[in-house]
């Protein structure tokens, strides 16, 4: 296993190597011991899985309270995942990462994304459909959920909008997420710490 910082404090790229040879290939997703040998979560409390097909934007969803750590995977397709840290005592309160994700990386191996608490979730469908599982490391609570517009400008995030046909369209948004706070009048979760 191999663990990459981002240019967001405390979201990870987790790469599993995967074993294969004639018969098809083996992926070791999820082991307690080596996670936590890595600083990572151990206890995941819901597994999350999703289809969506392609302009889908699902996001920027967080939990007030019982805030969920996110272990994200795509299965199928490709998705472009945001991480929003919006833990107001981090150095990168207020900043994003994109990390495009697919089944497999270019090098053959298996990339998933870790988002730890405090962070709103977002991704965008760029393929004509994607399935995507997350593990969480809290249940969903639905007295806490909040969301914060996609297209905030202050966040001003450069979600890959081109990559639609047409691109003009725009994504498509539930209505709750069309109905979603600005960032600066989002309410936001209580100060956490960053756990680095």
């Amino acid at each position: 296993m191999q663990i990459t910082a981002t240019s967001v404090t405390d979201v990870k790229i987790v790469q599993l190597r995967r074993f294969e040879d004639e018969r098809g290939w083996f992926v070791e997703l999820f082991n307690r011991q080596t996670f936590g040998q890595a600083g990572l979560p151990t206890d995941f409390v819901q597994d999350n899985q999703s289809r969506s097909v392609r302009g889908v934007l699902r996001g920027l969803h967080y939990q007030l309270v019982r805030p969920q750590g996110k272990l994200v995977r795509c299965l199928s397709g490709r998705i472009w995942d945001v991480a929003v840290d919006l833990r107001r005592d981090s150095p990168d309160f207020g900043r994003h990462v994109g990390i495009s994700l697919e089944p497999m990386a270019d090098d053959g191996s298996i990339r998933m994304v870790w988002i730890p608490e405090g962070f709103a979730h977002g991704f965008l469908v760029l393929s004509e459909s994607a399935e995507v599982l997350y593990k969480t490391t809290a249940g969903y609570y639905p007295e806490g959920e909040r969301c914060i517009r996609w297209d905030d400008p202050t966040l001003a995030i450069d979600w890959p909008l081109h990559l639609l046909q047409p691109p003009e369209q725009g994504p498509l948004v539930s209505p709750k997420d069309a109905a979603a706070a600005s960032f600066p009048a989002a309410e936001l979760p209580p100060m956490q710490g960053v756990s680095s």
